[in-house]
């Protein structure tokens, strides 16, 4: 027999938590389980949204976008429209931008810095206190996350399950040709990623197993729950602790620009934008584009005819129909001709903060940044609650609220801006800020496929002083290293001596730096130099293009002097072969 798992403290708090929210409303009122709208999470992470919609959810990482050339941007952007043409009518998906704010511990953790028990644990601290302080400037304060949802209608799991696995292989598929690393979620991280948004104000770890549901009675729901909902005002919620409100984007703008998305997700407060996405029919879409053109050409006669009956120019007509007009041609052209799609989009963003005044300034914010690309920032009054479960990463929209745009058009609010660097290991060096996020640089050159690095840079942008911070970084944080430096002008003496290093200075007259004769001797040989060729050979190679060198002049050494060079040198060294110790 296998023998069980004993629980933890913890764990086993987690699990009275659970049980106390199942038991504390009474069967008769809603409950906060309840508005969690979904019916069943599997391991696998099918998640089954109603009694014929199921779910799968796709985490992928971020590539450089906002700072690539145009050509770059261009390429990146019509293979954006290759992935969206992919989805037909029957895969309904959500694109999902979580920003949320990290617990401190989590971010202190990643950049601390050990003592060592030596003279330098105080240099340590305060370099921990410089990052401390490049890390409140930036928004690491903020985890972001982005993820695909895709469901498909279905009438059980087992007809669902093969074609949802169908879907997320073409999917991770397309994203590879983008160059983008994605993964899908399996049930537990699903629920991870439900438990962080749903209960933002706790910032606990998320501790869950499978194996609890069955003995404790419990659902998966109870693991995510906030303690409370409140739908009172209309305008905004309360979830646990944290005030919340939703609003959609009202697409105005005749053209969208790609910065539009990003500088939502460049707000430094927890926000989580979703996009819901449907694929229309092509030729419904064609069909319907086609009976507006006739409306509109119907509009037209009429009134021409007014025109001709009121004896003014047939030509003059209402500006919105001849607009309009133009507009549904092109629109037709566009799908008929050229490889565009039409999709109807759900445009939410879901607004955080401990108070309502900070609530109204994000909101404020995001109203903002929508009128400044001339689309209108609207609260969903009275639909908090639809709102707030169509930000989940589930895959329904609740909010029929749907603007008609084309596959360039949907395309346009590109889901990347720039990649992170930011690793977490025990030998992480800081290297500076990222120039578009203002995040913290933190890598393990040791981690990477190519480890070396070259400072390159303007007279006077601070190549040297990069190079000795580095030197600093290296030496606080991984102190069994090796660091040899190179220094032609002597400016990296103060530090070495500083950090007790030693110095040799070299000089052609033999007189070190205390005193001492230090010179390169080119005659001494190491015999580990080399495992594969003769060390005596490399020697030999060596002292010849040492005296070709020394000689000068167009023709160097003659033929005859390379074979005596080359004969001297392993007369030189044979009394050391025989016996080299």
């Amino acid at each position: 027999m296998s023998e069980k798992k004993k629980l933890t403290r913890a764990e086993r708090k987690q699990i009275e938590a659970a049980i106390a929210r199942a038991n504390r409303t009474d069967k008769k009122e809603k409950s906060a389980q309840d508005s969690i709208p979904y019916q069943r999470m599997w391991p696998d992470g099918i998640c089954r949204v109603t009694d014929t919609r199921y779910t799968k959810t796709i985490q992928y990482q971020d590539i450089n976008y906002q700072l690539s050339q145009n050509e770059d941007k261009t390429a990146i952007f019509e293979a954006w429209c290759d992935f969206l043409n992919y989805f037909d009518s029957s895969v309904q998906f959500q694109l999902s931008f979580v920003n949320l704010s990290a617990s401190q511990e989590t971010f202190a953790r990643s950049i601390s810095i050990p003592p060592c028990g030596d003279e330098f644990d105080g240099i340590r601290a305060e370099y921990a206190g410089m990052l401390q302080n490049q890390l409140a400037r930036g928004n690491n304060g903020l985890i972001k996350t982005k993820y695909l949802t895709f469901g498909i209608e279905a009438d059980n799991l087992r007809a669902a399950k093969p074609r949802l696995e169908r879907i997320e292989t073409d999917l991770l598929n397309n994203f590879k040709r983008l160059g983008v690393v994605a993964a899908p979620l399996n049930g537990f991280e699903r629920l991870h990623v439900m438990h962080d948004i749903l209960r933002m104000d706790e910032q606990e770890p998320f501790r869950f197993s499978w194996d609890w549901l069955a003995s404790s009675g419990l659902s998966t729901k109870d693991f995510i729950a906030p303690s409370s909902f409140e739908f009172k005002t209309g305008r905004m919620f309360r979830m646990g602790k944290k005030l919340g409100a939703i609003s959609f984007v009202q697409i105005l703008a005749p053209e969208l620009n790609d910065r539009m998305l990003a500088d939502f997700l460049d707000m430094e407060s927890s926000v989580l934008v979703n996009l819901h996405v449907q694929s229309v029919d092509q030729v419904n879409a064609i069909k319907t584009v086609k009976r507006k053109i006739t409306d509109l050409d119907k509009s037209k006669i009429e009134e021409q005819k007014k025109a001709v009956r009121a004896g003014y120019d047939m030509d003059i007509i209402p500006s919105d129909l001849a607009t309009y007009g133009a507009e549904a041609k092109k629109l037709l052209q566009d799908l008929q001709s050229r490889n565009e799609r039409m999709f109807l989009l759900t445009f939410l963003i879901l607004n955080t903060a401990d108070t309502p005044r900070q609530l109204d300034n994000n909101v404020f914010q995001t109203s903002s940044i929508a009128q400044k690309y001339n689309c209108a920032l609207t609260r969903l009054d009275f639909q908090q609650e639809e709102g707030l479960m169509s930000s989940l990463p589930l895959g329904l929209n609740q909010i029929e609220i749907q603007r008609g745009l084309t596959t360039s058009s949907v395309a346009i609010f590109v889901p990347f801006t720039t990649q992170e660097l930011f690793q977490t290991g025990s030998e992480a060096l800081y290297y500076g800020i990222n120039a578009l996020s203002n995040n913290l640089i933190m890598v393990d050159r040791k981690l990477l496929k190519n480890p070396n690095g070259l400072i390159l840079g303007t007279p006077g942008s601070g190549k040297s002083f990069s190079a000795k911070r580095e030197i600093t970084n290296a030496f606080l944080i991984c102190p069994k290293d090796d660091i040899i430096i190179c220094d032609p002008e002597g400016e990296y003496t103060p530090l070495v001596e500083r950090l007790h290093g030693q110095v040799i200075k070299l000089s052609p007259t033999g007189k070190g730096y205390d005193g001492s004769p230090c010179y390169i001797n080119p005659m001494d040989l190491n015999l580990d130099y080399s495992d594969d060729d003769n060390p005596l050979s490399l020697k030999s190679d060596f002292i010849l293009s040492l005296c070709e060198l020394i000689v000068g002049g167009k023709d160097g050494l003659a033929p005859v002097e390379k074979t005596i060079i080359d004969r001297c040198v392993r007369i030189v060294y044979r009394d050391y072969l025989n016996d080299p110790k």
